[in-house]
């Protein structure tokens, strides 16, 4: 199976050597789900896009997180919408996560801004909707997550698949080409804790506790997500 991913952000260079770059955490993740994957990477935040052929060669793409927000005032960004649009029109499969997940819902009509319910930090329980994709069917998920945004209003045509208190659509689905999560099944408790330390008093020093607790009391299930996103790609 040959992967796109549409590269959003870049990793802090003193993390780098322990973390990888965010492809290079999607890449270790679904290798570790499934042997013989083959990656292309475009970085989207620095002006490179697929071309017609690029689309054509992949299964569908995954657009991963940044600090960026979908709403920012960023060329690059606005050239991102123009292809899911592309995308979505040819009914090519795409996984948004975190930002891609919201920019999604943007560029298809839907709305993102803010919360007014704050960070979002740690690992979050989630109620689910049955997936057909699902190799562990269960009503709730478990998932690191690092947000402040959120989608406010679904695009036309989507379905809310994964939801909270904290977050009304922490995923959905539309048709058989589009999948999106909020939360990070490629991030790692540790990776968690640097964001947390890093952004402590953007944070805030409460929410900061709470997110460190939820890193002992609950076990994030990124492996499991793997299995449903290639089982997407592969349908």
């Amino acid at each position: 199976m040959h992967i796109g991913i549409l590269k959003t952000d870049t990793v802090r260079p003193e993390w780098v050597g322990e973390f990888g770059e965010y492809p290079d955490m999607f890449e270790r993740l679904l290798s570790e789900a499934e042997d013989g994957l083959r990656f292309s990477v475009w970085d989207v935040e620095g002006g490179v896009l697929p071309d017609n052929a690029d689309i054509e060669s992949v299964c569908g793409f995954i657009i991963t997180g940044s600090k960026s927000s979908v709403y920012d005032d960023k060329r690059w960004i606005r050239d991102l919408e123009v292809l899911i649009c592309d995308l979505h029109a040819r009914r090519k499969k795409m996984i948004g996560i975190c930002f891609g997940h919201q920019l999604i819902a943007q560029a298809l009509g839907g709305v993102v801004a803010k919360s007014e319910k704050g960070w979002g930090v740690g690992i979050h329980c989630y109620d689910m909707d049955a997936l057909g994709f699902d190799e562990q069917p269960s009503a709730s998920l478990k998932l690191v997550v690092s947000h402040q945004d959120q989608v406010l209003t679904l695009p036309p045509g989507a379905q809310t698949v994964v939801r909270n208190n904290h977050c009304e659509h922490g995923g959905f689905l539309m048709g058989d080409h589009v999948l999106t999560l909020q939360g990070h099944p490629e991030f790692i408790d540790a990776y968690s804790e640097e964001i947390m330390a890093f952004r402590y008093d953007m944070i805030g020093a409460e929410c900061v506790a709470k997110g460190r607790e939820s890193l002992i009391e609950h076990d994030h299930e990124g492996d499991r997500v793997a299995r449903w996103m290639l089982n997407f790609l592969a349908a």
